[in-house]
């Protein structure tokens, strides 16, 4: 993409109604506008990063064996009236009536809606186990919308929902989306915690947030420092076996690590003094583990190999798709704007053309546009008329980890600039290797 025929509204001012950096900064960026309070439209830029981390979400459920589909925003109220959830969901559900007074709602969840899908097609227990997930836009009428798409009216989720014939088997489905979260966050350059949570409006009383540490979060947590120092690295693991999943989990939870709704005083002051932290964190993400608690309300049953029919257990897991967004921003930022981990950013590299216009440094330009092109890397080509400070400016705020700076002087001795957006340190390169040297951190 080149910069003079991009959609990039960037502002110079902060707005007076961003209270946090990752609102500031994705609205400076023009990467999101507000609709009305905490409702937005998804600028090229944004949009971009919110389909990145999507496609790492569904690359991960998939790789853990769970199944893609989609389902609407409106749902059937009689659905929730089935499983009593209706009335006791609370002003956080917007409820519509449709032009025959049928009474809808803009789901804030799926359990229901996907609980009848599989009432309506499975019946064995053969058929089992089965994990279905969908990334779809919800919506909850927070009160008090604020920071951005940290906590939006709309938001973009993945959600999913394990079905299984026993609770060890349920047990194992828990298990397993608590490996493939770890994947993804890491993937994403974000250490999310997986913390003892509570149940709130989904139920269950087994449930883990994964949340990540942030000055801005709006859980207040306590967790031993040890747990900090856990890396799910590239470790291949076997979803099919349970003692595999078991093992990441006792690694990662058995050490203290609670929000502030589940925070235990006389356990946490058995750690060690000197390891004992309270800190802020974002939600990102949660997984639950609730029984029959709606497979039994909406007799979602199957055949067991004795021919009786038992409700299945259930568990249901979210990702915050467009929160990550936020997140990851309030992870990833300095005084000069945004700093993109590579797995997720907009663009792979920028490219600078100190002085547009001149022969040299065009085709220079030109040359690396089209290298890294050919080389399935997305460069963001700055070809505008513009002063090199602005430019430079503009690259800083925008985040991109990477920018290759072509200038009529470096090129008399045969070099272009690589920096790095995270460190700001800088090496002169032929051009070649430059684009040998992006190829090789993205690994293309």
């Amino acid at each position: 993409m080149r910069l003079s025929r991009y959609f990039l509204p960037v502002l110079k001012e902060t707005p007076s109604e961003a209270q946090i950096a990752s609102h500031r900064l994705m609205l400076r960026a023009g990467m999101i506008k507000q609709q009305a309070a905490g409702i937005y439209s998804w600028l090229p830029l944004g949009y971009k990063v919110l389909k990145n981390i999507e496609r790492i979400v569904h690359e991960e459920q998939q790789r853990a064996g769970h199944i893609p589909i989609l389902m609407p925003t409106l749902q059937s109220a009689d659905l929730w009236r089935e499983s009593g959830r209706y009335d006791d969901y609370g002003q956080e559900m917007l409820r519509i009536t449709d032009r025959h007074g049928r009474d809808m709602l803009y789901g804030p969840t799926n359990e229901e809606m996907v609980t009848d899908i599989f009432r309506a097609h499975v019946g064995s227990y053969k058929d089992l186990p089965l994990t279905l997930y969908h990334i779809q836009w919800k919506f909850r009428d927070e009160i008090r919308p604020r920071f951005g798409v940290m906590r939006g009216r709309e938001f973009f989720m993945k959600d999913g929902y394990n079905f299984d014939l026993t609770r060890e088997d349920a047990l194992h489905a828990y298990n397993r989306h608590l490996v493939s979260y770890l994947r993804t966050y890491e993937r994403m350059g974000l250490q999310a915690i997986p913390m003892r949570a509570d149940g709130g409006p989904i139920g269950g009383d087994y449930t883990h947030e994964f949340l990540v540490l942030a000055e801005t979060g709006e859980s207040e947590v306590f967790y031993d420092s040890e747990i900090t120092d856990l890396k799910f690295g590239d470790r291949e693991i076997d979803y099919d076996s349970v003692e595999a999943c078991q093992a990441v989990l006792e690694e990662f939870t058995s050490r203290y690590a609670r929000t502030d709704e589940t925070h235990d005083e006389a356990l946490f002051n058995e750690i060690p003094e000197e390891r004992r932290r309270v800190a802020r964190g974002i939600e990102v993400g949660q997984i639950f583990y609730f029984g029959t608690k709606y497979s039994e309300a909406m007799g979602a049953t199957v055949q067991d190999s004795d021919g009786n029919k038992v409700p299945v257990e259930m568990g249901s897991h979210g990702i915050g798709v467009s929160r990550l967004v936020g997140a990851l921003i309030e992870a990833n930022h300095d005084d000069k704007g945004i700093i993109w981990p590579e797995g997720v950013t907009p663009f792979h590299c920028g490219i600078v053309n100190l002085k547009q216009g001149d022969d040299e440094a065009d085709a220079a330009c030109e040359t690396l546009y089209k290298a890294l092109t050919a080389a399935g890397l997305e460069p963001l080509y700055d070809d505008r008329n513009e002063r090199a400070g602005g430019k430079f400016a503009t690259m800083d705020l925008i985040g991109l980890p990477w920018r290759i700076t072509v200038g009529p002087r470096g090129l008399k001795n045969g070099v272009v600039e690589l920096t790095s957006r995270r460190t700001g340190e800088s090496e002169e390169l032929a051009p070649e290797a430059a684009v040998a040297k992006v190829r090789e951190i993205y690994g293309v």
